[in-house]
């Protein structure tokens, strides 16, 4: 008989150590009752930095994966002196478990994604049920979640499985936040958008509460 590999305890722990970590770097950023604008995937700060500096009065988060990519956001950051603007190293799950609970998401930026093409890498994209559900207890009455692709395919899967979660409607008539173009989106032959809004259930299509 096969026997599942307990996890390494000194990875639990360094997992643990890090999810401290951000919790207390959140709660040191998130003032309580003010809501969180939040870009998945933050590439080089392009469109998030421009996006502060035209709403100074919202508090801002990017995150991304790669140091590098971190480093370059806060010196445009820096340079244009967005003190309600920050960016942080950590993946998209974890952000959310770390979030104070009386923090809310009042704008969700996906912008170019991962598509994960290969069938067999779907199981890691992004717009699954089970993190919609998460992303809406999360979020604020009215949020908007925002996403953009150049990849069809990865489009279409994600607008049927946001349009299939009653916690989420898509509104086709929604204004794009602010167009500035990111790297990917500059290099795009084309891509498409969609913004969806936050409603008042938190329970998937097809399931009771």
């Amino acid at each position: 008989m096969h026997y599942p590999t307990p996890p390494d305890p000194d990875f639990l722990a360094h997992v643990a150590e890090r999810k401290a970590a951000l919790r207390t770097q959140l709660a040191a950023l998130c003032p309580p009752g003010k809501p969180l604008t939040w870009e998945i995937g933050c590439g080089h700060g392009h469109f998030l930095v421009r996006y502060a500096a035209s709403r100074p009065d919202e508090l801002c988060i990017g995150i991304d994966l790669i140091r590098e990519r971190i480093v370059r956001s806060e010196k445009k950051r820096d340079r244009a002196r967005l003190a309600h603007l920050h960016f942080i190293k950590c993946e998209a799950a974890e952000f959310l478990d770390c979030l104070p609970a009386e923090t809310r998401l009042g704008s969700i930026l996906v912008l170019f994604p991962d598509p994960w093409p290969k069938r067999r890498h779907h199981k890691n994209r992004l717009f699954q049920d089970s993190f919609l559900t998460t992303l809406a207890a999360k979020a604020g009455q009215g949020s908007r979640l925002y996403l953009r692709t150049d990849h069809a395919d990865y489009f279409k899967a994600a607008r049927e499985t946001i349009a299939a979660h009653a916690a989420w409607k898509i509104d086709p008539d929604a204004p794009w936040p602010l167009e500035e173009p990111t790297v990917f989106q500059q290099k795009a032959p084309s891509y498409q958008s969609l913004a969806a809004l936050k409603t008042d259930s938190a329970t998937p299509a097809g399931k009771s509460a």
